[in-house]
């Protein structure tokens, strides 16, 4: 204003008007400049995009006349949809497209239960297993130090509740916590044998019903989406608020069997007991759609049954027993040797989980069995060897189950009859 101009040079020297004068002008640019940067901004990005534009019709022109395809190896991106979004996309479009910046983005860390399994799936998704430290103190209690940064990243971890469960359970819940307090975007724990899946519901009063509660201790400790393999009970998912991703290991077995020179017409698939049923017809419809047969038992008390009858035809077959998990291994011996009663040729025992509980081992390779056939899901040790058994792994279907959750792809082994 030249009014103040004149009124500051009264009040003032010539040397010291003329430098309040230079502050104004300098103040009064600033301003213009902040004001007149997002205006520049669309403009450059207009400029460009028309820019872009005509070099492209200048490119296609040409090759035209020479009857070629400029764009034939092109790699085309969405059309823009504002001058921002064509400034960013490009960025954008480069980093989700990008493998190797999504599986940076990816952390997989292995607890102290079954370390094997995690370098499988690891190996599997072509990286190292995460960094951290697990000890314990001398009365027991649980230590956990993650040594690398996680934050913003996708975490996996890799721990089976198999025994010692609860050991191997608090080592989770510290695990999450752990990783929660590192500020890392997401936190899905696999748990390729769940160790509290038979307790999903009461059988008498006043009990407990521990499935329930180890999914609130999930959650409650930072968990925010569970993998779980061929759990004991489908309800058990609904125990969790949180998103759960079932997967079934017996599709491993599965594929083992189709390899075997087994004639269609020679398979029956067995039960061994009715809330089996829906599983053993989901694999007998995979398996040739072999018939089905069902062992009728009645369980007089935990890790205790008796089998009472068969339903279906056995005679002159390959039997095959499918079930979730072998404990102590009653039932399926039981079963084998009423199959085996019943005119079967041979037996296979299948199952996902390996528990084999005393006396397991000493009931499996009595002689019944044919073959036993389970995953490594739980940590095999050369105690719990003998010559019938097969050990098939599931570290493959995990690590591709996880790169499927960690890019937002459906899981597709969620459903055996599919």
């Amino acid at each position: 204003d030249h009014r103040a101009h004149r009124g500051l040079a009264r009040a003032t020297p010539r040397s010291s008007t003329m430098s309040a004068m230079c502050a104004v002008i300098a103040r009064a640019n600033a301003s213009r400049t902040r004001h007149d940067a997002p205006r520049r901004t669309m403009r450059a990005a207009a400029t460009a995009t028309t820019t872009m534009r005509r070099r492209g019709e200048s490119v296609r022109a040409h090759a035209s006349s020479k009857g070629e395809d400029p764009f034939r190896n092109a790699k085309f991106v969405p059309a823009a949809s504002s001058v921002f979004d064509a400034v960013t996309q490009d960025s954008m479009y480069q980093e989700s497209g990008d493998e190797g910046v999504l599986r940076r983005k990816l952390k997989v860390f292995s607890g102290s239960a079954h370390p094997a399994l995690s370098e499988e799936i690891a190996n599997y998704l072509g990286m190292d297993l995460g960094e951290l430290v697990i000890k314990k103190f001398a009365d027991g209690e649980v230590y956990v130090q993650i040594l690398e940064s996680i934050r913003g990243c996708d975490v996996f971890l890799v721990q089976p509740t198999c025994p010692p469960t609860n050991d191997n359970l608090m080592e989770l819940l510290v695990m999450i916590d752990a990783c929660r307090r590192a500020s890392c975007r997401s936190i899905t724990c696999v748990i390729p044998y769940f160790g509290y899946a038979r307790a999903d519901r009461r059988t008498a009063g006043r009990e407990s019903i521990a499935a329930k509660l180890v999914a609130n201790l999930l959650t409650e400790a930072g968990c925010t989406r569970v993998l779980l393999m061929d759990i004991h009970s489908l309800q058990t998912i609904g125990y969790y608020d949180i998103p759960v991703d079932h997967i079934y290991g017996e599709s491993v077995i599965l594929d083992y069997l189709t390899s075997k020179d087994f004639r269609p017409e020679d398979i029956v698939v067995v039960s061994p007991d009715v809330g089996g049923v829906p599983r053993a017809r989901a694999f007998a419809k995979k398996l040739s759609d072999a018939p089905l047969a069902i062992i009728d038992k009645r369980r007089t008390g935990h890790n205790k049954s008796q089998v009472m009858n068969l339903i279906g035809e056995v005679d002159g077959k390959v039997a095959i027993m499918l079930d979730d998990m072998i404990d102590t291994g009653g039932t399926l011996l039981a079963g084998a040797e009423l199959l085996r009663a019943q005119g079967a040729r041979e037996v296979y025992a299948c199952a996902t989980h390996a528990v084999f509980s005393p006396p397991a081992v000493d009931r499996l390779s009595s002689g019944a069995f044919t073959e036993v056939i389970v995953t490594n899901s739980i940590p095999h040790t050369a105690a719990r060897d003998f010559p019938q058994l097969t050990v098939l792994s599931v570290g493959n279907l995990l690590g591709e189950t996880i790169w499927k959750v960690h890019t937002d792809h459906p899981v597709g082994n969620s459903n055996l009859s599919k």
